[in-house]
């Protein structure tokens, strides 16, 4: 399939009203892709504007942290990346990812006032324990393109992901008793990531932050956790998160705190496994 055109768009974009077609950038939509991330960076790479946005029905390729594949079948889930021109960031580029999290989480609550909370560094989850509703994955153009990329995949139906992760997963039509627009939720998280970028622009980097910290409230203040480095597994509670986006834990039985800038935590009274 050529990259660079889109398939005609579903009904259930139109649906979206004058919301998604007098965008100042393009939304473009495909029925199957490898991945929604790799189409927005080579769009990125061709020129693309601020905002460009690449949708799809079905990922056969797509991915999360870690290098972890993202199972996305199709018509259960919303597949959204976003071209995110890195000279409209200003400092704030360290702390997109969070400012991505408070779009997502602002938007599902809009379309569908489910309480979702945010995990760090960039979960979608709801109840208790956590299960997860949505990811995050930002990833950087080559040198010279000027952008990153923001992909979010967030579970519409159950079948969006596979049986070995049931326990830990859930899905926007398990949480609420009636249907949920996919162009609503297009709409509604296309915009707020426009709000939040632009608070990035204008140097409001610390409102983005707090708006983050109040989404991940649960997790944040004196919660039990557990990670591995390449010292081994450690384990200790949560300070919070400070102004680069780093998680702040506090080791066992010690005063010295940690700034966790990537890999895995679990929080122990908070998730399963």
């Amino acid at each position: 399939m050529d990259a660079l055109a889109s398939d005609p768009w579903p009904s259930d974009l139109h649906d979206a009203g004058d919301a998604l077609t007098t965008r100042p950038a393009p939304l473009h939509f495909y029925e199957r892709v490898g991945s929604t991330n790799d189409l927005a960076l080579a769009l990125a790479a061709a020129g693309a504007v601020h905002g460009t946005a690449v949708l799809a029905d079905l990922q056969e390729a797509g991915r999360g942290r870690r290098g972890r594949s993202w199972w996305s079948p199709p018509g259960a889930g919303m597949y959204l990346s976003v071209v995110v021109r890195v000279d409209r960031l200003g400092p704030g580029l360290p702390v997109l990812t969070l400012a991505a999290g408070v779009a997502l989480a602002s938007a599902v609550r809009e379309v569908s006032g489910l309480p979702v909370e945010l995990k760090w560094p960039n979960d979608l989850v709801i109840g208790r324990p956590w299960r997860k509703l949505a990811g995050i994955l930002c990833e950087a153009t080559g040198a010279g393109a000027g952008a990153v990329v923001v992909g979010m995949g967030l579970n519409l139906q159950r079948s969006a992901y596979p049986d070995d992760i049931a326990d830990r997963a859930t899905s926007m039509g398990e949480e609420i008793d009636r249907p949920v627009s996919r162009g609503a939720l297009v709409a509604a998280t296309l915009g707020a990531l426009d709000r939040e970028v632009a608070r990035l622009a204008g140097g409001d980097t610390a409102a983005v932050l707090a708006a983050w910290r109040s989404w991940a409230d649960a997790g944040l203040d004196r919660a039990p956790v557990r990670w591995r480095d390449h010292e081994g597994e450690h384990r200790g509670t949560t300070v919070g998160v400070d102004d680069a986006g780093a998680l702040v834990v506090r080791r066992a039985g010690t005063d010295a705190e940690t700034r966790l800038v990537s890999g895995e935590v679990v929080w122990e009274m908070l998730t399963r496994g």
